[in-house]
């Protein structure tokens, strides 16, 4: 019998330490459980990322590099960016939010300090998960000498051609322009340049660094979900801007699948409920959850700020159309509290049907099994709220300024 799905892909153990979650619970030994969850956690918590950005000099690497990151140029912690080669050697730059993904600047291939035929060896490539090769023209010969040494090397690669909103800005001059036909054009013309130059079947994503919700970005971070490893999708998922319907549904469902641990970890602490809520729920916990939702949804004020300076839509716009208090501040036990209270004095939070099924497999006593579905509705209803402030704030920002 299994309790927790398992997966195939077992690199850093995560199967083996559901089974054996699997093994505690059916046991009945919720210690163990815990145990055995937290160690879980750690594993998902400690899943690291690393993405290689390179081309040629001044093709737009730093801005990608930021854009990536949800950071624009100038902000704190942005790699810099000019009109001129900036990025002088391997230069690494942690996700602000997910530290565990890095975004690493390579030097231009074809530079003084980086020959092409040495370029791989001096930048170490065995580090990077795969890499991302970037021209805001057509891609040349360095740039498919470099994807084949990457393809030799075992190594996944993607095309970028960036800066396509300057392609459209200059498309949109014409008098019988067509957007579809514009953009076809474009990535044709990469594609058969690629080809003469003896990339078989390449595919090449148009992206501009600014508008990440335009073009192909969406199906950039589809394809690269598909060839990551199944470990390593949750890290590029939260560590992706909430920049289409799509992302923040995937988001909402990843988040959603921990929340049965969450409640374990509470209702396994043991104690005695009290009127109302249950002592046993770990509000700190519950707070630090609820604050991972936050910042993934990019609810945060910062983020919030960013996207109306972005957008042009006024940042009190963006609160106008949010639910919940919980987005823009940082979280607090206090918060959680007034909330938990609320929600129990209306009766939301009952042993619901999805929550109680958990509970004869669990053995919980009586105030463990309150506790569990207590912390589990709970976390739901936050999500919930939160995930459809996300739309809310995604549909208003993607209305632009009106």
């Amino acid at each position: 019998m299994k309790i927790f799905h398992t997966s195939t892909d077992d690199q850093f153990g995560f199967a083996l330490v559901k089974e054996e979650i699997n093994e505690a619970l059916l046991k009945n030994d919720p210690p163990a459980a815990a145990a055995k969850i937290t160690k879980l956690m750690m594993k998902e918590k400690n899943i690291t990322l690393n993405i290689a950005i390179t081309g040629e000099a001044g093709s737009g690497k730093s801005t990608f590099v930021n854009a990536l990151r949800d950071l624009s140029d100038g902000d704190e912690g942005a790699a810099p960016t000019g009109v001129t080669e900036t990025t002088m050697k391997v230069t690494e730059y942690p996700h602000p939010k997910y530290p565990n993904v890095t975004l690493w600047d390579l030097p231009g291939i074809g530079t003084t300090k980086f020959p092409a035929d040495e370029y791989l060896k001096l930048v170490g490539f065995e580090k990077f998960d795969f890499f991302i090769i970037i021209s805001d023209t057509r891609f040349r010969e360095n740039d498919v000498k470099l994807a084949q040494e990457i393809q030799r090397m075992k190594k996944k690669l993607y095309f970028v051609r960036s800066k396509i909103d300057n392609n459209m800005r200059a498309e949109r001059r014409k008098r019988d322009f067509s957007a579809d036909e514009a953009l076809t054009k474009i990535r044709e013309d990469c594609v058969n340049n690629l080809k003469k130059l003896g990339v078989e079947s390449p595919q090449v994503f148009l992206v501009s660094s600014f508008e990440l919700r335009l073009y192909d970005f969406s199906l950039l971070h589809e394809t690269l979900e598909e060839d990551l490893p199944e470990h390593q999708r949750d890290a590029l998922l939260f560590a992706t801007s909430s920049i289409s319907l799509e992302i923040i549904n995937k988001k909402k469902a990843a988040f959603q699948s921990r929340i049965k641990y969450n409640a374990f970890l509470s209702a396994a602490a043991g104690g005695v409920p009290i009127p109302l809520l249950p002592e046993t729920i770990d509000v700190s916990m519950m707070a630090a959850v609820v604050t991972q939702y936050v910042d993934g949804f990019g609810l945060d004020k910062p983020s919030l700020e960013r996207l109306a300076a972005n957008t042009g839509v006024p940042y009190s716009d963006l609160c106008d159309v949010m639910k919940s208090s919980l987005a823009k501040q940082e979280i607090d036990k206090g918060q959680i509290m007034k909330v938990l209270t609320s929600l129990a004095q209306t009766a939301v939070l009952q042993a619901t049907g999805e929550a109680a099924k958990w509970i004869p497999v669990f053995g919980f006593a009586a105030g463990m099994s309150l506790s569990f579905c207590t912390t589990y509705t709970a976390l739901n209803y936050f999500l919930d709220t939160l995930a459809e402030d996300a739309l809310k704030v995604f549909e208003r920002a993607l209305s632009g300024n009106k």
